[in-house]
């Protein structure tokens, strides 16, 4: 099964960011993402099986029993990709304790052989895919307050035409 971990946004910071969404959608073309598909990768795992998929869980346990709350604060827009075809992200502040949650459970699933990406970590979330971006200037937006995440979930991810589908399939609170 295709999986990652992600932290889960807040419900406000979720909702500010689809408005966001909403007002980026009225002056650039893509395929901007339902709110509720909204959150944080802290790896990305892939397919795995179902005794890897234990072990992230018991990663993920280890991880959240002793980290806090995360903060996360918006940090301008980003893309990856080029401007005819990119995805469009929020990026999130690489604050201390956010970049820490993601080292300690990058660790976590290597000391237990789950593999993951290992990409560089850089907290975004995914916005929109296969945006034209033009070059003239962006309207004026409002970006989502600072708020505290407190949960992070390992979902499976199912993909298709119309794009991927999450399920969570164990989530656990920080602290």
């Amino acid at each position: 099964m295709r999986t990652f971990i992600a932290l889960e946004l807040p419900a406000e910071f979720a909702d500010d960011a689809a408005a966001l969404a909403r007002r980026l959608s009225a002056s650039l073309e893509g395929r901007f993402l339902d709110r509720d598909t909204y959150h944080l990768t802290l790896a990305f795992l892939g397919d795995i099986d179902d005794g890897e998929a234990g072990r992230a869980m018991d990663a993920l346990d280890a991880v959240c029993a002793v980290a806090g709350p995360i903060v996360l604060a918006p940090d301008g827009l980003g893309k990856f990709g080029r401007p005819a075809d990119a995805t469009l992200w929020l990026g999130i502040a690489p604050a201390p304790p956010l970049m820490a949650l993601a080292e300690r459970l990058r660790d976590e699933l290597a000391a237990r052989a789950v593999p993951f990406d290992p990409k560089p970590f850089r907290p975004h979330i995914t916005l929109a895919r296969r945006v034209r971006i033009p070059k003239k200037p962006l309207p004026d937006l409002a970006f989502p307050l600072p708020a505290e995440a407190r949960a992070v979930t390992l979902f499976k991810s199912t993909l298709s035409r119309d794009g991927a589908a999450y399920k969570p399939l164990y989530t656990r609170e920080l602290g």
